[in-house]
């Protein structure tokens, strides 16, 4: 995004939103520890004290930035879920679909969770905390929908498939996969059609 089109609209946006847009910005480009809250607030045009006003720590912001990705996330799914809500093996390839088509950015910026545990690791932080439960809450769902499928190990299914997308994001971040994307659906409808019951979800 050019420097008009994003002043033009964070402008419009209120403090609160100004700040944690400059700290996605920021954190996903820079990573967490490299970047000051001063540096926030300038990017956000506003004061420290303002920023201080919104967020009592910075770690305080940093939950709340990764929040705000988790629950993105977790709107695929319910997307997905409103899409083909009698078809759960097309909500399963859909979210493969979508992280697939996301690996451009992936690559450029990194995953937001990937980096952030690597500067956390304190497994007590609660940005941390957010993370694991973030991922066992997707665990779950993607669980559930293996068995909505029919798959006759719905664990070891939404298990091989977590691997899966996971695996290629960190593929498509240090570039060791080409074409990691298609890749990835292959490996996630081959993972669905080998645990499927004859004739489950067909």
């Amino acid at each position: 995004m050019d420097r008009v089109s994003r002043q033009s609209r964070v402008a419009k946006l209120p403090p609160r939103e100004r700040i944690l847009d400059a700290a996605e910005e920021l954190f996903s480009r820079e990573g967490i520890k490299a970047v000051g809250v001063q540096a926030i607030a300038v990017r956000a045009e506003t004061t420290k004290m303002a920023l201080y006003r919104h967020f009592a720590t910075k770690d305080a912001l940093v939950e709340e930035w990764l929040r705000i990705v988790a629950a993105d996330y977790a709107a695929v799914f319910d997307r997905l879920e409103l899409a083909h809500p009698d078809d759960p093996r097309a909500q399963i390839l859909g979210m493969a679909r979508f992280i697939a088509d996301g690996l451009p950015e992936i690559s450029h910026r990194g995953c937001p969770f990937i980096n952030s545990v690597a500067e956390l690791p304190d497994r007590t932080h609660p940005a941390r905390r957010l993370i694991e439960a973030h991922k066992a809450g997707q665990l779950r769902r993607l669980t559930a929908l293996c068995d909505r499928a029919g798959l006759g190990d719905p664990d070891g299914a939404a298990a091989e498939i977590t691997f899966t997308l996971e695996g290629a994001q960190v593929s498509a971040q240090n570039a060791s996969i080409v074409d990691a994307g298609e890749l990835l659906v292959r490996i996630v409808e081959a993972t669905v059609e080998r645990h499927a019951a004859p004739g489950a979800g067909r």
